[in-house]
Protein backbone atom coordinates (compact mmCIF):
# COMPACT_ATOMS: atom_id res chain seq x y z
CA UNK A 1 0.00 0.00 0.00
CA UNK A 2 2.93 2.44 1.29
CA UNK A 3 4.49 1.34 -2.40
CA UNK A 4 1.16 2.23 -4.25
CA UNK A 5 0.85 5.82 -2.43
CA UNK A 6 4.61 6.46 -3.16
CA UNK A 7 4.16 5.63 -6.86
CA UNK A 8 0.96 8.08 -6.62
CA UNK A 9 2.60 10.52 -4.99
CA UNK A 10 5.98 10.93 -7.87
CA UNK A 11 3.02 10.89 -11.04
CA UNK A 12 0.95 13.05 -9.21
CA UNK A 13 2.96 16.76 -10.33
CA UNK A 14 3.03 15.24 -13.87
CA UNK A 15 -0.42 15.01 -13.41
CA UNK A 16 -1.61 18.29 -12.39
CA UNK A 17 0.92 19.97 -14.95
CA UNK A 18 -1.17 18.17 -17.55
CA UNK A 19 -4.35 19.38 -15.80
CA UNK A 20 -3.05 22.57 -15.26
CA UNK A 21 -1.99 22.85 -19.23
CA UNK A 22 -5.59 21.88 -20.29
CA UNK A 23 -6.96 24.63 -17.88
CA UNK A 24 -4.73 27.18 -19.40
CA UNK A 25 -6.09 26.20 -22.79
CA UNK A 26 -9.51 27.14 -21.86
CA UNK A 27 -7.99 30.14 -20.09
CA UNK A 28 -6.80 30.79 -23.62
CA UNK A 29 -9.82 31.83 -25.42
CA UNK A 30 -9.77 35.14 -23.73
CA UNK A 31 -6.24 35.78 -24.50
CA UNK A 32 -6.78 39.60 -25.55
CA UNK A 33 -8.95 39.97 -21.79
CA UNK A 34 -5.85 38.04 -19.90
CA UNK A 35 -3.23 40.42 -21.44
CA UNK A 36 -4.87 43.52 -20.31
CA UNK A 37 -5.14 41.67 -17.18
CA UNK A 38 -1.43 41.44 -17.10
CA UNK A 39 -1.17 44.40 -17.60
CA UNK A 40 -3.35 45.45 -14.42
CA UNK A 41 -1.32 43.47 -12.57
CA UNK A 42 2.05 44.58 -13.50
CA UNK A 43 0.20 48.61 -12.95
CA UNK A 44 -0.77 47.53 -9.44
CA UNK A 45 2.31 45.73 -8.49
CA UNK A 46 4.26 48.63 -9.85
CA UNK A 47 2.12 51.47 -8.12
CA UNK A 48 2.85 48.84 -4.70
CA UNK A 49 6.56 48.32 -5.23
CA UNK A 50 6.97 52.52 -6.13
CA UNK A 51 5.27 53.25 -2.81
CA UNK A 52 6.80 51.23 -0.68
CA UNK A 53 10.31 52.66 -2.43
CA UNK A 54 9.58 56.40 -1.67
CA UNK A 55 9.41 55.65 1.86
CA UNK A 56 13.73 55.74 1.08
CA UNK A 57 13.99 59.58 -0.37
CA UNK A 58 10.67 60.75 2.05
CA UNK A 59 12.71 59.62 5.40
CA UNK A 60 15.85 60.49 4.06
CA UNK A 61 15.15 63.87 2.41
CA UNK A 62 12.15 65.02 4.13
CA UNK A 63 11.58 63.76 7.10
CA UNK A 64 14.77 63.52 9.03
CA UNK A 65 16.30 67.03 7.42
CA UNK A 66 12.53 68.45 9.03
CA UNK A 67 11.48 69.87 4.91
CA UNK A 68 7.68 69.63 5.76
CA UNK A 69 5.93 71.04 2.56
CA UNK A 70 8.45 68.68 0.39
CA UNK A 71 7.13 65.96 2.92
CA UNK A 72 3.49 66.91 2.23
CA UNK A 73 4.09 67.39 -1.83
CA UNK A 74 5.78 63.67 -1.77
CA UNK A 75 2.87 62.49 0.42
CA UNK A 76 0.38 63.83 -1.91
CA UNK A 77 2.30 62.23 -5.12
CA UNK A 78 2.51 58.60 -2.98
CA UNK A 79 -1.26 59.28 -2.40
CA UNK A 80 -1.73 59.37 -5.85
CA UNK A 81 0.54 56.01 -6.83
CA UNK A 82 -1.73 54.23 -4.42
CA UNK A 83 -4.73 55.23 -6.01
CA UNK A 84 -3.74 54.03 -9.87
CA UNK A 85 -3.11 50.73 -7.66
CA UNK A 86 -6.16 50.43 -5.96
CA UNK A 87 -8.07 51.93 -9.63
CA UNK A 88 -6.13 48.86 -11.88
CA UNK A 89 -6.46 46.30 -8.69
CA UNK A 90 -10.75 46.67 -8.82
CA UNK A 91 -10.50 46.98 -12.71
CA UNK A 92 -8.43 43.44 -12.50
CA UNK A 93 -10.88 41.99 -10.33
CA UNK A 94 -13.76 42.77 -12.69
CA UNK A 95 -12.35 41.61 -15.66
CA UNK A 96 -10.51 38.36 -14.24
CA UNK A 97 -14.17 37.68 -12.54
CA UNK A 98 -15.78 37.38 -16.27
CA UNK A 99 -13.06 35.25 -17.60
CA UNK A 100 -13.30 32.92 -14.66
CA UNK A 101 -17.35 32.44 -15.56
CA UNK A 102 -16.38 32.15 -19.07
CA UNK A 103 -14.03 29.72 -18.92
CA UNK A 104 -16.43 27.61 -16.20
CA UNK A 105 -19.33 27.92 -19.00
CA UNK A 106 -17.38 26.79 -21.56
CA UNK A 107 -16.14 23.76 -19.54
CA UNK A 108 -19.19 22.88 -18.49
CA UNK A 109 -20.65 23.11 -22.30
CA UNK A 110 -18.17 20.99 -23.03
CA UNK A 111 -18.69 18.25 -20.29
CA UNK A 112 -22.53 18.43 -21.36
CA UNK A 113 -21.49 18.29 -24.82
CA UNK A 114 -19.20 15.33 -24.38
CA UNK A 115 -22.41 13.35 -21.93
CA UNK A 116 -24.54 13.41 -24.59
CA UNK A 117 -21.89 11.49 -26.67
CA UNK A 118 -21.13 8.79 -24.47
CA UNK A 119 -22.25 5.22 -24.74
CA UNK A 120 -24.98 4.10 -22.59
CA UNK A 121 -22.73 1.68 -20.69
CA UNK A 122 -21.10 4.50 -19.18
CA UNK A 123 -23.84 5.46 -17.69
CA UNK A 124 -24.62 2.00 -16.92
CA UNK A 125 -21.53 1.89 -14.89
CA UNK A 126 -21.25 4.79 -13.05
CA UNK A 127 -23.23 6.93 -10.31
CA UNK A 128 -25.26 9.33 -11.23
CA UNK A 129 -24.41 11.43 -7.78
CA UNK A 130 -21.20 11.50 -8.61
CA UNK A 131 -22.06 12.71 -12.52
CA UNK A 132 -23.82 15.30 -11.44
CA UNK A 133 -20.72 15.69 -8.65
CA UNK A 134 -18.54 16.61 -11.30
CA UNK A 135 -21.08 19.23 -12.70
CA UNK A 136 -21.38 21.01 -9.52
CA UNK A 137 -18.70 20.68 -6.61
CA UNK A 138 -15.83 19.97 -9.09
CA UNK A 139 -16.46 22.99 -10.98
CA UNK A 140 -17.18 25.33 -8.45
CA UNK A 141 -13.77 24.31 -7.46
CA UNK A 142 -12.62 25.65 -10.65
CA UNK A 143 -14.44 28.67 -10.75
CA UNK A 144 -13.39 29.41 -7.09
CA UNK A 145 -9.12 29.06 -8.05
CA UNK A 146 -9.74 31.16 -11.21
CA UNK A 147 -11.62 33.96 -9.55
CA UNK A 148 -10.26 34.09 -6.44
CA UNK A 149 -6.41 32.75 -7.22
CA UNK A 150 -5.18 32.71 -10.61
CA UNK A 151 -4.37 36.88 -10.20
CA UNK A 152 -3.06 36.58 -7.02
CA UNK A 153 -0.79 33.84 -7.93
CA UNK A 154 0.60 35.86 -11.32
CA UNK A 155 0.57 38.63 -8.60
CA UNK A 156 2.17 36.98 -6.30
CA UNK A 157 5.34 35.81 -8.43
CA UNK A 158 5.53 38.53 -10.49
CA UNK A 159 5.90 40.97 -6.84
CA UNK A 160 8.43 38.13 -5.57
CA UNK A 161 10.71 39.17 -8.73
CA UNK A 162 10.17 42.89 -8.68
CA UNK A 163 11.23 42.95 -4.34
CA UNK A 164 13.91 40.81 -5.35
CA UNK A 165 15.36 43.28 -7.58
CA UNK A 166 15.00 46.11 -5.18
CA UNK A 167 16.17 44.58 -2.41
CA UNK A 168 19.35 43.68 -4.41
CA UNK A 169 19.38 47.65 -5.73
CA UNK A 170 19.16 48.55 -2.00
CA UNK A 171 21.84 46.03 -0.28
CA UNK A 172 23.26 42.92 -2.26
CA UNK A 173 24.53 42.01 1.45
CA UNK A 174 20.92 42.14 3.52
CA UNK A 175 19.50 40.21 0.15
CA UNK A 176 21.37 37.73 0.83
CA UNK A 177 20.61 37.40 4.57
CA UNK A 178 16.83 37.43 3.47
CA UNK A 179 17.24 34.20 1.06
CA UNK A 180 18.95 32.04 3.75
CA UNK A 181 15.40 30.70 4.31
CA UNK A 182 14.64 30.27 1.00
CA UNK A 183 15.89 27.16 0.67
CA UNK A 184 14.06 25.89 4.05
CA UNK A 185 11.29 27.51 2.24
CA UNK A 186 11.48 25.63 -0.93
CA UNK A 187 11.86 21.86 0.66
CA UNK A 188 9.03 22.69 3.11
CA UNK A 189 6.51 23.44 0.47
CA UNK A 190 7.82 20.46 -1.57
CA UNK A 191 7.18 17.85 1.01
CA UNK A 192 3.82 20.14 1.68
CA UNK A 193 2.40 19.68 -1.53
CA UNK A 194 3.38 15.70 -1.88
CA UNK A 195 1.72 14.88 0.91
CA UNK A 196 -1.75 17.20 0.24
CA UNK A 197 -1.63 16.97 -3.33
CA UNK A 198 -2.36 13.16 -3.16
CA UNK A 199 -5.33 14.17 -0.58
CA UNK A 200 -7.35 16.83 -2.57
CA UNK A 201 -7.60 14.07 -4.92
CA UNK A 202 -9.07 11.65 -2.61
CA UNK A 203 -11.12 13.83 -0.96
CA UNK A 204 -13.11 14.63 -4.61
CA UNK A 205 -13.54 11.37 -5.71
CA UNK A 206 -14.90 10.78 -2.06
CA UNK A 207 -17.28 13.71 -2.60
CA UNK A 208 -18.44 12.08 -5.72
CA UNK A 209 -19.19 9.41 -4.13
CA UNK A 210 -20.98 10.57 -1.32
CA UNK A 211 -23.09 12.51 -3.81
CA UNK A 212 -24.06 9.40 -5.61
CA UNK A 213 -25.31 7.66 -2.48
CA UNK A 214 -27.28 10.63 -1.85
CA UNK A 215 -28.75 10.80 -4.92
CA UNK A 216 -29.47 7.04 -4.91
CA UNK A 217 -31.66 7.43 -1.52
CA UNK A 218 -33.49 10.39 -2.27
CA UNK A 219 -34.69 8.45 -5.68
CA UNK A 220 -35.37 5.52 -3.79
CA UNK A 221 -36.66 6.60 -0.63
CA UNK A 222 -40.06 5.25 -0.58
CA UNK A 223 -38.57 1.78 -0.94
CA UNK A 224 -36.08 2.42 1.80
CA UNK A 225 -39.34 3.52 4.18
CA UNK A 226 -41.36 0.40 3.17
CA UNK A 227 -38.75 -2.10 4.04
CA UNK A 228 -37.94 0.08 7.28
CA UNK A 229 -33.99 0.44 6.28
CA UNK A 230 -33.49 4.16 7.36
CA UNK A 231 -30.92 2.80 10.18
CA UNK A 232 -28.95 1.02 7.61
CA UNK A 233 -29.02 3.81 5.21
CA UNK A 234 -28.18 5.87 7.65
CA UNK A 235 -25.12 3.92 8.92
CA UNK A 236 -24.19 3.44 5.02
CA UNK A 237 -24.31 7.22 5.10
CA UNK A 238 -22.32 7.73 8.24
CA UNK A 239 -19.53 5.49 6.62
CA UNK A 240 -19.01 7.90 3.57
CA UNK A 241 -19.63 11.01 5.18
CA UNK A 242 -16.61 9.43 7.60
CA UNK A 243 -14.44 8.74 4.70
CA UNK A 244 -15.08 12.25 3.21
CA UNK A 245 -14.37 13.93 6.75
CA UNK A 246 -11.35 11.66 7.38
CA UNK A 247 -9.71 12.48 3.86
CA UNK A 248 -10.73 15.90 3.98
CA UNK A 249 -9.38 16.67 7.31
CA UNK A 250 -5.76 15.27 5.78
CA UNK A 251 -5.97 17.32 2.72
CA UNK A 252 -7.01 20.61 4.61
CA UNK A 253 -4.32 19.32 7.41
CA UNK A 254 -1.51 19.97 5.06
CA UNK A 255 -2.11 22.51 2.98
CA UNK A 256 -3.04 24.33 6.20
CA UNK A 257 0.56 24.11 7.17
CA UNK A 258 1.72 25.95 4.65
CA UNK A 259 0.99 28.99 5.72
CA UNK A 260 2.24 29.07 9.15
CA UNK A 261 5.94 27.29 8.02
CA UNK A 262 6.10 30.09 5.30
CA UNK A 263 5.30 32.89 8.07
CA UNK A 264 7.41 31.73 11.06
CA UNK A 265 10.40 31.53 8.23
CA UNK A 266 9.26 34.96 7.04
CA UNK A 267 9.38 35.96 10.66
CA UNK A 268 12.68 34.53 10.98
CA UNK A 269 14.06 36.30 8.26
CA UNK A 270 13.14 39.61 9.24
CA UNK A 271 14.92 39.33 12.59
CA UNK A 272 18.29 38.61 10.77
CA UNK A 273 17.54 41.55 8.32
CA UNK A 274 17.05 43.76 11.62
CA UNK A 275 20.43 42.48 13.38
CA UNK A 276 22.25 42.79 10.19
CA UNK A 277 20.73 46.03 9.02
CA UNK A 278 21.42 47.72 12.75
CA UNK A 279 25.01 46.71 12.42
CA UNK A 280 25.57 48.27 9.01
CA UNK A 281 23.80 51.07 9.88
CA UNK A 282 25.86 51.86 13.18
CA UNK A 283 29.34 51.15 11.38
CA UNK A 284 28.92 50.84 7.52
CA UNK A 285 26.97 54.35 7.09
CA UNK A 286 23.80 52.30 5.60
CA UNK A 287 20.88 55.23 5.55
CA UNK A 288 17.95 54.82 7.68
CA UNK A 289 15.55 55.36 4.87
CA UNK A 290 17.30 52.63 3.02
CA UNK A 291 17.04 50.26 5.90
CA UNK A 292 13.20 51.18 6.72
CA UNK A 293 12.69 50.75 3.19
CA UNK A 294 14.61 46.87 2.87
CA UNK A 295 12.50 46.29 6.08
CA UNK A 296 8.91 46.90 4.32
CA UNK A 297 10.57 44.71 1.51
CA UNK A 298 11.39 41.81 3.16
CA UNK A 299 7.83 41.65 5.00
CA UNK A 300 6.39 42.17 1.85
CA UNK A 301 8.49 39.46 0.14
CA UNK A 302 7.53 37.22 2.65
CA UNK A 303 3.51 38.10 1.84
CA UNK A 304 3.46 36.70 -1.84
CA UNK A 305 5.50 33.63 -0.58
CA UNK A 306 2.39 33.01 2.02
CA UNK A 307 -0.17 33.96 -0.36
CA UNK A 308 0.95 31.78 -2.53
CA UNK A 309 1.12 29.16 0.17
CA UNK A 310 -2.78 30.22 1.26
CA UNK A 311 -3.53 29.70 -2.48
CA UNK A 312 -2.23 25.97 -2.75
CA UNK A 313 -5.57 24.98 -1.02
CA UNK A 314 -7.90 26.06 -3.29
CA UNK A 315 -5.45 25.18 -6.15
CA UNK A 316 -5.03 21.94 -5.22
CA UNK A 317 -8.81 21.36 -5.24
CA UNK A 318 -9.40 23.17 -8.81
CA UNK A 319 -6.66 20.85 -10.12
CA UNK A 320 -8.46 18.03 -8.34
CA UNK A 321 -11.77 18.93 -9.63
CA UNK A 322 -10.16 19.74 -12.94
CA UNK A 323 -8.87 16.31 -13.51
CA UNK A 324 -12.41 14.67 -12.87
CA UNK A 325 -13.90 16.84 -14.95
CA UNK A 326 -11.19 15.83 -17.71
CA UNK A 327 -11.44 12.32 -17.13
CA UNK A 328 -15.38 12.39 -18.07
CA UNK A 329 -13.80 14.01 -21.08
CA UNK A 330 -11.23 11.69 -21.66
CA UNK A 331 -14.14 8.95 -22.15
CA UNK A 332 -14.49 7.09 -25.40
CA UNK A 333 -17.67 8.09 -27.20
CA UNK A 334 -19.91 6.34 -29.26
CA UNK A 335 -17.59 4.92 -31.86
CA UNK A 336 -17.45 6.53 -34.99
CA UNK A 337 -20.00 5.86 -37.90
CA UNK A 338 -18.70 3.41 -40.39
CA UNK A 339 -17.23 5.84 -43.94
CA UNK A 340 -19.57 4.07 -46.08
CA UNK A 341 -22.56 4.69 -43.64
CA UNK A 342 -25.80 5.81 -45.25
CA UNK A 343 -28.96 8.27 -43.71
CA UNK A 344 -31.95 6.85 -44.93
CA UNK A 345 -34.99 8.65 -44.41
CA UNK A 346 -37.85 6.07 -45.06
CA UNK A 347 -37.84 2.33 -43.84
CA UNK A 348 -40.50 -0.27 -44.25
CA UNK A 349 -39.32 -1.89 -40.76
CA UNK A 350 -38.06 -5.29 -42.16
CA UNK A 351 -35.50 -6.82 -39.09
CA UNK A 352 -33.34 -9.91 -38.96
CA UNK A 353 -30.81 -10.92 -36.42
CA UNK A 354 -28.11 -13.43 -37.89
CA UNK A 355 -26.36 -15.46 -35.66
CA UNK A 356 -25.99 -12.70 -33.13
CA UNK A 357 -23.52 -12.96 -30.12
CA UNK A 358 -23.17 -10.76 -27.34
CA UNK A 359 -21.62 -10.31 -23.48
CA UNK A 360 -21.65 -7.27 -21.29
CA UNK A 361 -18.28 -8.24 -19.95
CA UNK A 362 -15.50 -10.59 -21.75
CA UNK A 363 -16.47 -14.42 -20.78
CA UNK A 364 -20.14 -13.85 -19.93
CA UNK A 365 -22.48 -14.40 -23.31
CA UNK A 366 -25.05 -12.98 -22.55
CA UNK A 367 -26.71 -13.75 -26.22
CA UNK A 368 -25.75 -16.76 -28.37
CA UNK A 369 -26.50 -17.66 -31.52
CA UNK A 370 -29.59 -15.21 -31.77
CA UNK A 371 -31.52 -15.79 -35.57
CA UNK A 372 -34.85 -13.74 -35.81
CA UNK A 373 -36.78 -12.90 -39.01
CA UNK A 374 -39.61 -9.69 -38.36
CA UNK A 375 -41.74 -8.97 -41.22
CA UNK A 376 -42.17 -4.74 -41.73
CA UNK A 377 -45.82 -3.70 -39.61
CA UNK A 378 -45.48 -7.28 -37.34
CA UNK A 379 -45.36 -7.45 -34.06
CA UNK A 380 -43.12 -9.63 -32.00
CA UNK A 381 -43.54 -10.66 -28.28
CA UNK A 382 -39.91 -11.54 -26.47
CA UNK A 383 -40.76 -13.71 -23.20
CA UNK A 384 -38.85 -15.71 -20.96
CA UNK A 385 -37.46 -15.05 -16.98
CA UNK A 386 -35.50 -12.79 -15.80
CA UNK A 387 -32.10 -12.28 -17.41
CA UNK A 388 -32.85 -14.36 -20.77
CA UNK A 389 -31.80 -11.25 -23.01
CA UNK A 390 -34.78 -9.87 -23.58
CA UNK A 391 -34.15 -6.74 -22.86
CA UNK A 392 -30.37 -6.92 -24.23
CA UNK A 393 -31.93 -7.98 -27.74
CA UNK A 394 -33.87 -4.56 -27.90
CA UNK A 395 -30.56 -2.53 -26.87
CA UNK A 396 -29.23 -3.99 -29.61
CA UNK A 397 -31.49 -2.11 -31.93
CA UNK A 398 -30.92 1.26 -31.53
CA UNK A 399 -27.10 0.13 -30.96
CA UNK A 400 -27.02 1.18 -27.22
CA UNK A 401 -24.78 -2.04 -27.33
CA UNK A 402 -23.07 -3.23 -30.06
CA UNK A 403 -22.73 -7.14 -30.82
CA UNK A 404 -19.68 -9.17 -30.85
CA UNK A 405 -20.36 -10.88 -33.78
CA UNK A 406 -23.28 -11.80 -36.38
CA UNK A 407 -25.45 -9.04 -37.76
CA UNK A 408 -28.60 -6.93 -37.30
CA UNK A 409 -29.90 -6.15 -40.47
CA UNK A 410 -32.52 -3.50 -41.12
CA UNK A 411 -34.47 -3.44 -44.92
CA UNK A 412 -31.52 -5.76 -45.52
CA UNK A 413 -29.14 -3.02 -44.52
CA UNK A 414 -26.57 -3.99 -41.60
CA UNK A 415 -27.30 -1.47 -38.32
CA UNK A 416 -23.97 -0.66 -39.26
CA UNK A 417 -24.24 0.73 -42.20
CA UNK A 418 -26.23 3.31 -40.97
CA UNK A 419 -25.94 6.45 -39.28
CA UNK A 420 -27.03 6.05 -35.68
CA UNK A 421 -28.99 9.73 -35.90
CA UNK A 422 -30.89 8.42 -39.18
CA UNK A 423 -31.38 4.80 -36.81
CA UNK A 424 -32.95 6.24 -34.08
CA UNK A 425 -35.00 8.78 -35.72
CA UNK A 426 -36.59 5.68 -37.42
CA UNK A 427 -37.45 3.95 -33.48
CA UNK A 428 -39.35 4.49 -30.55
CA UNK A 429 -38.79 3.10 -27.03
CA UNK A 430 -41.65 3.21 -24.14
CA UNK A 431 -39.47 1.51 -20.97
CA UNK A 432 -41.15 0.40 -17.87
CA UNK A 433 -40.15 3.57 -16.26
CA UNK A 434 -41.28 6.43 -16.83
CA UNK A 435 -39.46 9.68 -17.51
CA UNK A 436 -40.87 13.17 -17.29
CA UNK A 437 -38.53 16.30 -17.67
CA UNK A 438 -39.24 20.01 -16.13
CA UNK A 439 -41.76 21.40 -18.04
CA UNK A 440 -45.49 21.31 -19.59
CA UNK A 441 -47.38 17.97 -20.30
CA UNK A 442 -47.07 19.56 -24.04
CA UNK A 443 -43.36 19.76 -23.84
CA UNK A 444 -42.89 16.41 -22.18
CA UNK A 445 -45.10 14.93 -25.98
CA UNK A 446 -43.74 16.90 -27.71
CA UNK A 447 -39.73 15.67 -26.56
CA UNK A 448 -40.43 12.76 -29.21
CA UNK A 449 -40.17 15.48 -32.26
CA UNK A 450 -39.18 18.86 -30.91
CA UNK A 451 -40.49 20.56 -34.40
CA UNK A 452 -44.41 18.97 -33.89
CA UNK A 453 -46.75 21.53 -34.00
CA UNK A 454 -49.52 22.05 -31.01
CA UNK A 455 -52.10 19.90 -33.48
CA UNK A 456 -49.51 17.05 -34.09
CA UNK A 457 -49.19 16.97 -30.22
CA UNK A 458 -53.13 16.77 -29.39
CA UNK A 459 -53.52 14.34 -32.13
CA UNK A 460 -50.29 11.96 -30.86
CA UNK A 461 -52.70 12.65 -27.39
CA UNK A 462 -55.37 11.26 -29.17
CA UNK A 463 -54.31 8.46 -30.79
CA UNK A 464 -52.76 6.98 -27.34
CA UNK A 465 -56.01 7.34 -25.64
CA UNK A 466 -53.50 9.98 -23.78
CA UNK A 467 -55.64 13.06 -24.44
CA UNK A 468 -58.81 12.59 -22.09
CA UNK A 469 -56.66 12.88 -19.06
CA UNK A 470 -54.85 15.91 -20.34
CA UNK A 471 -57.94 17.98 -20.80
CA UNK A 472 -58.85 17.27 -16.96
CA UNK A 473 -55.56 18.62 -15.67
CA UNK A 474 -56.11 21.89 -13.89
CA UNK A 475 -54.29 23.56 -16.88
CA UNK A 476 -54.52 21.08 -19.48
CA UNK A 477 -52.01 20.30 -21.96
CA UNK A 478 -49.81 23.46 -20.19
CA UNK A 479 -49.98 21.57 -16.88
CA UNK A 480 -46.26 21.55 -15.56
CA UNK A 481 -44.61 18.81 -14.13
CA UNK A 482 -42.09 18.82 -11.61
CA UNK A 483 -40.12 15.66 -10.12
CA UNK A 484 -40.85 13.37 -13.23
CA UNK A 485 -44.13 14.01 -13.49
CA UNK A 486 -44.78 12.86 -9.52
CA UNK A 487 -48.39 15.16 -9.49
CA UNK A 488 -49.82 12.33 -11.90
CA UNK A 489 -50.44 8.77 -11.32
CA UNK A 490 -48.14 5.78 -12.53
CA UNK A 491 -50.98 5.26 -15.27
CA UNK A 492 -50.81 8.81 -16.77
CA UNK A 493 -47.03 8.84 -16.70
CA UNK A 494 -46.88 5.78 -19.09
CA UNK A 495 -49.75 7.33 -21.09
CA UNK A 496 -47.53 10.89 -21.63
CA UNK A 497 -44.17 8.00 -22.47
CA UNK A 498 -46.64 6.49 -24.92
CA UNK A 499 -48.14 9.65 -26.28
CA UNK A 500 -44.11 11.22 -27.03
CA UNK A 501 -43.21 7.83 -29.04
CA UNK A 502 -46.17 8.13 -30.94
CA UNK A 503 -45.22 11.78 -32.45
CA UNK A 504 -42.09 10.46 -33.37
CA UNK A 505 -43.79 8.84 -35.65
CA UNK A 506 -41.49 5.25 -35.38
CA UNK A 507 -40.95 2.89 -38.01
CA UNK A 508 -39.69 0.46 -35.48
CA UNK A 509 -41.70 0.45 -31.74
CA UNK A 510 -39.22 -1.17 -28.46
CA UNK A 511 -41.87 -1.72 -25.66
CA UNK A 512 -39.97 -2.59 -22.79
CA UNK A 513 -42.44 -4.28 -20.05
CA UNK A 514 -44.43 -0.57 -20.68
CA UNK A 515 -47.69 -1.85 -18.61
CA UNK A 516 -46.06 -4.05 -16.26
CA UNK A 517 -46.31 -1.65 -13.38
CA UNK A 518 -49.40 -0.01 -13.90
CA UNK A 519 -52.66 -1.82 -12.48
CA UNK A 520 -55.45 -3.60 -14.19
CA UNK A 521 -58.15 -0.70 -15.38
CA UNK A 522 -55.20 1.32 -16.45
CA UNK A 523 -53.30 -1.01 -18.57
CA UNK A 524 -56.47 -1.70 -20.36
CA UNK A 525 -56.56 1.93 -21.22
CA UNK A 526 -53.08 2.08 -21.90
CA UNK A 527 -52.99 -1.19 -23.78
CA UNK A 528 -55.34 0.09 -26.45
CA UNK A 529 -53.27 3.28 -27.01
CA UNK A 530 -50.35 0.91 -27.57
CA UNK A 531 -51.96 -1.12 -29.49
CA UNK A 532 -53.24 1.88 -32.11
CA UNK A 533 -49.50 2.82 -31.71
CA UNK A 534 -48.09 -0.54 -32.93
CA UNK A 535 -50.76 -0.51 -36.52
CA UNK A 536 -48.67 -0.71 -39.26
CA UNK A 537 -45.52 -0.59 -37.36
CA UNK A 538 -42.37 -3.27 -36.68
CA UNK A 539 -42.92 -3.70 -32.73
CA UNK A 540 -41.31 -5.82 -30.33
CA UNK A 541 -42.92 -6.10 -27.26
CA UNK A 542 -41.45 -7.60 -24.00
CA UNK A 543 -44.06 -8.66 -21.77
CA UNK A 544 -44.22 -10.62 -18.37
CA UNK A 545 -48.14 -10.48 -18.68
CA UNK A 546 -48.32 -13.04 -21.36
CA UNK A 547 -52.13 -11.54 -21.98
CA UNK A 548 -50.52 -8.49 -23.66
CA UNK A 549 -49.36 -10.32 -26.41
CA UNK A 550 -51.51 -13.05 -27.57
CA UNK A 551 -52.39 -11.23 -30.44
CA UNK A 552 -48.45 -11.12 -31.38
CA UNK A 553 -47.44 -12.01 -35.12
CA UNK A 554 -44.98 -14.31 -33.53
CA UNK A 555 -43.64 -15.12 -29.85
CA UNK A 556 -40.37 -16.10 -28.94
CA UNK A 557 -39.17 -17.25 -25.95
CA UNK A 558 -35.64 -16.75 -24.64
CA UNK A 559 -33.46 -18.81 -22.16
CA UNK A 560 -30.27 -18.29 -21.08
CA UNK A 561 -29.47 -16.00 -23.87
CA UNK A 562 -30.92 -18.72 -26.53
CA UNK A 563 -34.08 -18.76 -28.79
CA UNK A 564 -35.63 -21.87 -27.70
CA UNK A 565 -39.57 -21.50 -28.86
CA UNK A 566 -40.73 -19.27 -32.04
CA UNK A 567 -44.86 -19.23 -32.91
CA UNK A 568 -48.45 -17.85 -32.47
CA UNK A 569 -50.14 -18.38 -29.11
CA UNK A 570 -51.61 -20.71 -30.10
CA UNK A 571 -48.69 -22.66 -32.00
CA UNK A 572 -46.47 -22.43 -28.25
CA UNK A 573 -49.41 -23.86 -26.29
CA UNK A 574 -49.85 -26.57 -28.54
CA UNK A 575 -46.56 -27.55 -28.43
CA UNK A 576 -46.67 -27.60 -24.58
CA UNK A 577 -42.84 -26.40 -24.15
CA UNK A 578 -41.35 -23.61 -22.04
CA UNK A 579 -44.40 -20.97 -22.90
CA UNK A 580 -46.90 -23.26 -22.34
CA UNK A 581 -45.47 -23.18 -18.78
CA UNK A 582 -45.04 -19.85 -18.74
CA UNK A 583 -48.81 -19.35 -19.43
CA UNK A 584 -50.33 -22.27 -17.00
CA UNK A 585 -47.98 -20.46 -14.10
CA UNK A 586 -49.95 -17.74 -14.45
CA UNK A 587 -52.93 -18.20 -15.72
CA UNK A 588 -53.38 -22.05 -13.95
Amino acid sequence: MEQEEMTTGKNMPKAAVRTLRRLVSYLACDRPILVGIFCLIMIGISADLTGSYLLRPIINDYILPGDLSGLVRMLTILAGVYLAGIAAVWIRSYLLNRVAQRTVHRMRRDLFEKMEHLPIKYFDENQHGDLMSRYTNDIDRISDALTDSLSDMFSSVLTLTGIFVLMLYISPVLTLVALITVPLMMLSARRIVKKSSRYFKAQQASLGDMNGYIEEMISGQKVVKVFGHEPQVEEGFRVKNQDLQDKSLKAQFYSGMMMPVMQNLNTLTYVFITIVGGILAIYRGFDIGGLATFLQYSRQFGRPINELASLYTTIQAALAGAERIFQVMDEEPEPADAPDAVTIDQMKGEVALDQVYFSYDPGKTILKDINLCIPAGKKIALVGTTGAGKTTILNMLPRFYDIESGDITIDDISLYKIKRESLRKMMAIVLQDTHLFTGTVRENIRFGRLDATDEEVIEAARLTSTHSFIKRLQHGYDTMLYNDGENLSQGQRQLLNIARAAIANPTILLLDEATSNIDTRSEIRIQKGLDRLMEGRTSFVIAHRLSTIKNADQIVVLEYGQVIEKGTHQELLDRKGKYYSLYKEQFG
